[in-house]
């Protein structure tokens, strides 16, 4: 889980961020991502990608994370940007800017994927890199668990959809209510399963949550 990571020191890197997202597939609710900067030599048994962990192992990593790491960096994007610019750029938007959100920059950065991001220092991709990297693995758990949060507090404030169940994902439950009660505020306009029913929903989302971090 640290070739990648040592890879890039034998290169003559120092600061090495790994950076991966959550939430590109749901019907509602924002894209996050998480950007993380580990010191050379930590030891996180355990750790991948956040979707091969229960949730209880990603909340335990999530304290651990933010206990060991140099740098944590978070950034939202929300549902108007979305539909706005499409999945693919607002998530390559929220994953430059948790790196410029991080309070060490970084001279080399990991991304999970294989697409680059609007960074202007010195990247690589790496496809699956959430089972390959600590640094991306402890990225998408920071990314999945506090985006996990998000929804919850919008389950609270749009019950009917059941956000807190399936988190904005296209289960039967929640196509069923988009379809009873129309598309809720926070809901993607233009996917597919929303946009069918964009007559009979709510306004548009207005501003995200805003969520205490550990260290931030």
């Amino acid at each position: 889980m640290l070739t990648h990571e040592n890879a890039a020191r034998e290169m003559g890197h120092a600061v090495i961020a790994g950076v991966d997202e959550a939430g590109r597939g749901p019907l509602a609710g924002p894209v996050a991502a998480a950007a993380v900067i580990f010191p050379d030599g930590v030891k996180m048994d355990g750790l991948t990608d956040s979707k091969k962990l229960t949730r209880e192992k990603r909340e335990k990593f999530f304290d651990l994370i933010f206990e060991k790491a140099v740098a944590v960096g978070f950034h939202l994007v929300g549902p108007d940007v979305i539909d706005s610019i499409n999945i693919l750029q607002a998530t390559k938007l929220a994953m430059a800017d948790a790196v410029r959100k991080l309070s060490s920059r970084p001279d080399y950065v990991l991304i999970d994927g294989n697409q680059t991001i609007p960074w202007d220092g010195p990247q690589k991709t790496i496809v699956k890199g959430d089972s390959l990297s600590l640094s991306i693995a402890a990225a998408s758990v920071i990314a999945k668990v506090t985006r996990d949060k998000v929804m919850g507090e919008y389950a609270a404030m749009y019950p009917e959809y059941g956000f807190e169940k399936h988190k904005g994902y296209g289960v039967a439950e929640h196509l069923d209510a988009i379809k009873k009660y129309g598309p809720s505020p926070i809901h993607r306009r233009t996917f597919r399963g929303v946009k069918e029913f964009c007559d009979i929903g709510g306004e548009p989302a207005g501003a995200l949550p805003q969520l205490e971090l550990p260290g931030q």
